[in-house]
């Protein structure tokens, strides 16, 4: 199924809604908005709620433009009610989404794809509190949230293992601390955009990927070509592995002393951010696109029943 083919199609944009990131969701959802109605859609705004269905059903859209992020947005939810309304949505549909979002099943896809990761596990909070579970350095994460929400990094001179919030899960996932630098990679389709590596001071975590000034992005990564080369064919083989469409971004460390051993595959987003400051639009902008018509491009790719 695929979306209308009328004049200007009407395009419900899904952001806010209850996660932990509702507040990126919401910038991702204006600007995408605003940006879709500079190209002649017919944009609604839907501030995802426990309605969102007889909402969907009153609006009756031609499409709807995902721009949820974190639980229930970007994990195959959603998607599972759009299918179930059969209203094309852009992005990953169901499967997809939810294997990206449990880092645990999506690091497992990406190994049996050949692709590099790094050695993690799934503990609970009170065994990762009471004693190292690896040798520092590491990292602790919960499993299945996104944009750095709840990250610990564990440094080799630490005393004790870490001191998780409360705000954590009960099940957690303990990973080898990767070095080096935070090089990302769009694929729009078919094809990976370029490679951006993120400049920062100390860890790229959420107020750095979300504040302006926060760090600096070198689109296109001035890296030796076997690595830039080596981050476009992973990205492509992670989104293919997952089975992403539309517009994916994965993101890499690599430690540069190390050559393309140093190159590590961190996570694949099936909904990356869309703000002004977001290292997607910044990718298409190197390829050509306004972000107006990138944004068109995903509604245009939008589909149902994947």
């Amino acid at each position: 199924m695929g979306m209308s083919s009328r004049a200007n199609p009407k395009v419900a944009v899904l952001m806010g809604g209850p996660s932990a990131e509702r507040e990126v969701s919401l910038s991702t959802g204006r600007e995408c908005a605003a940006a879709l109605a500079g190209e002649g859609f017919e944009v609604v705004q839907v501030d995802a709620g426990a309605d969102l269905s007889a909402r969907l059903s009153e609006i009756q859209p031609d499409v709807v433009f995902n721009a949820l992020h974190g639980r229930w947005g970007e994990d195959g939810c959603v998607q599972g009610l759009l299918e179930w309304l059969q209203i094309p949505y852009t992005h990953s549909g169901v499967l997809a989404s939810a294997l990206a979002m449990d880092k645990t099943r999506s690091k497992a896809t990406f190994a049996a794809a050949g692709l590099p990761v790094v050695t993690s596990r799934i503990a609970s909070k009170a065994e990762v509190m009471a004693a190292h579970l690896m040798t520092p350095p590491y990292v602790v994460k919960p499993n299945n949230e996104g944009s750095s929400v709840g990250i610990y990094i564990v440094h080799e001179a630490a005393n004790g293992p870490p001191k998780l919030a409360d705000t954590m899960p009960d099940q957690v996932m303990v990973e080898t601390y990767a070095p080096g630098r935070e090089l990302t990679t769009t694929v729009m389709g078919d094809r990976p955009l370029t490679v951006t590596d993120i400049i920062t001071d100390g860890w790229y975590d959420y107020d750095a990927k979300y504040k302006p000034g926060g760090s600096r992005h070198e689109v296109p990564a001035d890296v030796p070509s076997e690595i830039f080369d080596a981050c476009m064919e992973y990205a492509k083989r992670a989104h293919d592995a997952l089975g992403c469409r539309g517009v994916s971004r994965t993101d890499f460390r690599w430690d540069d002393r190390r050559g393309l051993d140093g190159l590590i595959l961190l996570e694949t987003n099936t909904q990356p951010g869309m703000t002004p400051t977001s290292l997607t639009p910044e990718q298409a902008a190197h390829a050509g696109m306004s972000f107006g018509q990138f944004c068109a491009w995903i509604v245009e790719d939008a589909s149902c029943n994947r």
